[in-house]
C-alpha cells in the first residue's frame, strides 16, 4: 500500500495498477462480439469486446493470433482467455488475448467437467500414482503426428540438449473425429513394443476442439495403463487437457516436455562443462606455479663454462692447499723422525760388559740341552725295549698261538670250552681251525 502522502509520477501510477490488474485478475474467459478489429503490419491484432452495456479494448499478439484456425471478423460472438491489464503509455484498461473460441462450446467444457471429476474420484490425478521419470532414459518414444509442428520442435529440442538419444516415433492423428481412437492405440503400441524408457505424448496449440482428442477418455485410459513413464506436453502453456492430469509428469509446450525429459543428460553435460572448466583453471593454475618455479630455478642456473671457470680456480686453490699440508707434514714428519732418532740413539743399551757372560752362558745352555738330550734318549730306549717284550707277535714267535672261539671272543679260560666246539688259532706266522675232543679245568684242552 502506498503511504497517501507519497507523490508519485504517472508512469509510476500506471505500472502499479497494471501490476495490480494483472496481480488480482487471474486468466479468465471472457465472452463478447468482436468490434473495430484492426491488424497491424507487426501482426498483432487489436480489437473491442462488447455486449450490450459496455466493451474492452483487447490486444492478441501475433504469436497468439497465429494459433487461431480461423479468420477474425467483426461481429463474431467469442469467448476469449485473456489477462486483465493495462497499457501503460496512454494509461488504458484493455484485456490481452491469450486464446479464442467460438461461442456456443459450453458443451464441450461441461463434457470435460464431468469427465475431470469422475477420474479424479477414481484417484487417476493422485500423486502417488504417478511414476519416476528415468534420469537419464537412452530412447525416447513420441506420439505426434509427423507432420507436426510440435514434433519439429521436440526433436530440435532434443538434439540441442541430448544428441546422442535415439527417438521412436509412433506416428498418429492428432486432430480430428478418429484421433482419439489413433492415439490410444499408438500408446499401447509403445508399450507392447517396449523398446523405450519414456514416452512423450505432444501436439501444438489450437482451441478446444483442436485439442478435444486429448480429453476423450479412452485416450486418458491408455496413458493410466501404459507401463512406461509418460510427459505430456499438449497445446500452449495455458491449455490443459485431462492427458495432462493423467500423465506422470505436465509439460507446458512440446519443446517444455522434449526439456523435461532430458533433463539428467542436460544437468550432467553442463556439471562435466563446469569440472572441465575448473579442471582447465587448476591445469592453468598449476602450470603457472611451475612456471614460476621454474623462473626462480633458471636464476640460479648457471653457464657451463662459468661452472667450469669456478670449479678449475676451486681445483687450483684446492692443490695449493694439498701442496701447503704435504709440505707442512712432510717437515713435521722429518722433525719428530729426527727426534725419535736421536731418543733412540741415547736409549741404546750397552752390551760390552755382557758379551762374556752371554757367551759363558751359552755354553752352560749347550751343556744342559745335551745332557737333557741323553736322559731321554735313555729312557726312550727302555721303553722301547719294554714294548719289544710286551709285543704279542714276539710270544707268538716263540711258539704261542691265540685262540679264539665262534663268536670271536679271546679264550683264557679251557673250563669256558666244549667238547666238539670249534675255535680259530692265530700263529706267528698263519692260523688254522681247530675242534676240541676234550676241556678240563686242570688240563689243557685237547684240539685236533
Amino acid at each position: 500500500m502506498l503511504d497517501p502522502a507519497t507523490v508519485v509520477s504517472i508512469s509510476d501510477l500506471n505500472r502499479l495498477a497494471r501490476l495490480s490488474l494483472e496481480r488480482e485478475f487471474p486468466l479468465l474467459w471472457v465472452a463478447g462480439e468482436i468490434s473495430n478489429l484492426t491488424r497491424a503490419a507487426s501482426g498483432h491484432v487489436y480489437f473491442s469486446l462488447k455486449d450490450e452495456n459496455a466493451q474492452a479494448r483487447c490486444v492478441m499478439f501475433r504469436s497468439r493470433a497465429q494459433s487461431i484456425p480461423w479468420r477474425l471478423e467483426n461481429g463474431q460472438q467469442v469467448e476469449a482467455r485473456a489477462l486483465v491489464s493495462l497499457y501503460e503509455p496512454r494509461g488504458e484498461y484493455q484485456l490481452n488475448i491469450e486464446t479464442l473460441r467460438q461461442a456456443g462450446l459450453g458443451r464441450l467444457f461441461e463434457a470435460f467437467a464431468r469427465l475431470k471429476a469422475r477420474l479424479e474420484t477414481e484417484g487417476l490425478f493422485a500423486v502417488e500414482r504417478k511414476r519416476a521419470l528415468p534420469r537419464f532414459p537412452r530412447r525416447i518414444g513420441i506420439i505426434s503426428s509427423p507432420r507436426a509442428a510440435a514434433l519439429r520442435d521436440v526433436m530440435v529440442a532434443l538434439q540441442r540438449r541430448a544428441p546422442h538419444l535415439t527417438a521412436i516415433l509412433y506416428p498418429t492423428l492428432v486432430q480430428g473425429e478418429s484421433a482419439a481412437e489413433e492415439i490410444a492405440k499408438a500408446i499401447a503400441v509403445a508399450g507392447q513394443r517396449n523398446e523405450c524408457d519414456l514416452l512423450l505424448i505432444v501436439r501444438g496449440g489450437g482451441s478446444i476442439e483442436d485439442l478435444w482428442a486429448f480429453n476423450e477418455e479412452l485416450v486418458v485410459r491408455a496413458i493410466v495403463a501404459s507401463p512406461l513413464p509418460t510427459i505430456c506436453g499438449v497445446g500452449h502453456e495455458t491449455d490443459t487437457t485431462i492427458a495432462d492430469y493423467v500423465a506422470d509428469l505436465r509439460a507446458a509446450t512440446p519443446t517444455a516436455a522434449a526439456e523435461l525429459a532430458t533433463q539428467g543428460w542436460y544437468e550432467a553435460a553442463g556439471k562435466i562443462a563446469g569440472l572441465g572448466i575448473a579442471l582447465s583453471r587448476a591445469m592453468q593454475t598449476r602450470i603457472a606455479r611451475q612456471q614460476q618455479g621454474l623462473d626462480h630455478l633458471s636464476l640460479r642456473l648457471i653457464h657451463p663454462a662459468t661452472r667450469l671457470m669456478q670449479a678449475r680456480d676451486r681445483l687450483a686453490l684446492l692443490g695449493s692447499r694439498l701442496d701447503a699440508a704435504m709440505t707442512h707434514g712432510l717437515h713435521r714428519h722429518r722433525d719428530r723422525a729426527n727426534r725419535a732418532a736421536l731418543a733412540l740413539g741415547r736409549s741404546v743399551p750397552r752390551t760390552d760388559k755382557r758379551r762374556g757372560r752371554i757367551g759363558l752362558l751359552e755354553q752352560r745352555l749347550d751343556a744342559a740341552i745335551r745332557t737333557q738330550q741323553q736322559k731321554r734318549r735313555n729312557a726312550l730306549d727302555s721303553i722301547e725295549a719294554a714294548l719289544a717284550h710286551l709285543n704279542p707277535e714276539a710270544t707268538l714267535a716263540r711258539g704261542f698261538s691265540i685262540v679264539r672261539d665262534a663268536d670271536g671272543k679271546l679264550v683264557t679260560n679251557a673250563a669256558t670250552l666244549r667238547a666238539g666246539q670249534t675255535v680259530s688259532l692265530y700263529l706267528a706266522r698263519g692260523g688254522a681251525e681247530a675242534s676240541i675232543l676234550a676241556s678240563s679245568a686242570d688240563h689243557q684242552a685237547i684240539a685236533t
